[in-house]
């Protein structure tokens, strides 16, 4: 019999305010939350979850939700009894299910005057610069549109080796991506304890723990000393999460208000904290990426950048080298070949250097579409000196 000891008990920590209006929420919601005892889609739980994250909407959060169960509602759908084993029939139960999960989430946000968008990622479309940007650019366009993006794996186009392996990590990757503030993981667990409660009756609820804490893997490792059946991917995730400085949410998608409460600081569940502020984060995690070129900034756009970390507009570069693409990261250095900053830049090289010493009004004319008024956008400009 496993239990945590009393040295291990220091994983719980005080738990923070995990709402601000205008923050930004990836909420998962797992198969086993989803589907009604493989009878299908449990049209009911999903309206009721649905309400709730609408009340996290009104309270000024914006929600991106992750869902999984398509592979499970193409099998209704196909009268399949048991998970196809081969690729080629999982995607083709996952292109039939997808048609009646999306529908499931528009019906229930249009109750609310809602709707939803779907959107299908691989994991190329976030290893890939230009197609992470481009995907950013989406799902942020759409929450300014008051859409509520319903995100999932691409099944039907993936493979073995570029599957994300689970709907946790993509939640997390699209928390990475957008600058979300929070991961929502709804599962069929109440969330993270100290040993198996399906086999210990001393087991205890984690109500929080820090993500670099080494402990957490004792306790959600599989097949020793808890092996709670993804409780370690979803510890993973939020490791993943917290690199971006997000914080994760573990809870039962059943529990009554699972989702609403959270709005106001509660938690039925275990809540896995990042030690970075978000912003810090993210500009460590882009300093932290190879360039693959240099601007040449003047005088003048070299000191607004390291006075006042403003973007990057054309007319301050005076020269470039190196070949990127949109959304490829770019050294910039002043006049004396000092490296300032690095980020990730709007155009290609070719246009780029089109570019050099124009006005961002000459963009349109000079590359031949709107674009970006901004070379370097100062949300994705971090400063190295």
């Amino acid at each position: 019999m496993t239990s945590i000891s009393q040295d291990e008990s220091s994983i719980k920590s005080d738990t923070p305010d995990t709402y601000r209006p205008g923050a930004v929420w990836v909420i998962k919601i797992g198969s086993s939350v989803l589907t009604a005892n493989g009878r299908g889609l449990d049209v009911a739980l999903i309206g009721d979850l649905v309400d709730q994250m609408v009340e996290v909407r009104k309270s000024g959060v914006q929600i991106v939700l992750v869902s999984s169960g398509a592979v499970a509602e193409g099998m209704t759908r196909l009268g399949l009894k048991v998970r196809p084993a081969s690729l080629h029939m999982l995607q083709a139960a996952a292109a039939v299910g997808q048609m009646g999960l999306i529908q499931v989430y528009e019906s229930h946000f249009q109750r609310h005057n809602l709707h939803t968008a779907q959107v299908l990622l691989t994991h190329d479309d976030l290893r890939s610069r230009e197609r992470y940007l481009n995907a950013r650019n989406t799902l942020k366009n759409l929450l300014s549109l008051d859409v509520i993006p319903v995100v999932n794996e691409n099944d039907t186009v993936v493979t073995d080796e570029i599957r994300f392996g689970d709907n946790d990590t993509l939640a997390a990757l699209v928390a990475n991506l957008i600058g979300a503030s929070t991961v929502v993981l709804l599962t069929d667990q109440k969330g993270l304890f100290t040993s198996n409660p399906d086999k210990h009756a001393e087991a205890k609820l984690i109500p929080s723990a820090m993500s670099a804490d080494p402990l957490l893997n004792k306790v959600a490792g599989s097949g020793g000393a808890l092996g709670q059946g993804g409780m370690l991917t979803k510890v993973n995730a939020a490791r993943m999460a917290a690199r971006s400085g997000a914080s994760t949410v573990i809870a039962s998608g059943r529990e009554a208000c699972c989702v609403s409460q959270l709005i106001q600081g509660r938690i039925t569940g275990t809540l896995i904290k990042s030690e970075s502020d978000l912003l810090v984060a993210r500009k460590q995690w882009l300093a932290a990426l190879p360039a693959q070129g240099v601007l040449h900034l003047d005088a003048g756009a070299a000191r607004v950048i390291r006075d006042h970390g403003r973007s990057l507009l054309g007319v301050g570069i005076k020269a470039l080298s190196g070949d990127f693409t949109r959304g490829d990261v770019v050294s910039c250095v002043d006049e004396f070949g000092v490296e300032l900053a690095r980020g990730l830049i709007n155009y290609s090289a070719q246009e780029a250097e089109r570019l050099c010493g124009q006005p961002s009004s000459e963009i349109e004319k000079i590359v031949g579409y709107v674009g970006d008024d901004e070379i370097i956008h100062r949300d994705n400009l971090v400063l190295l000196a």
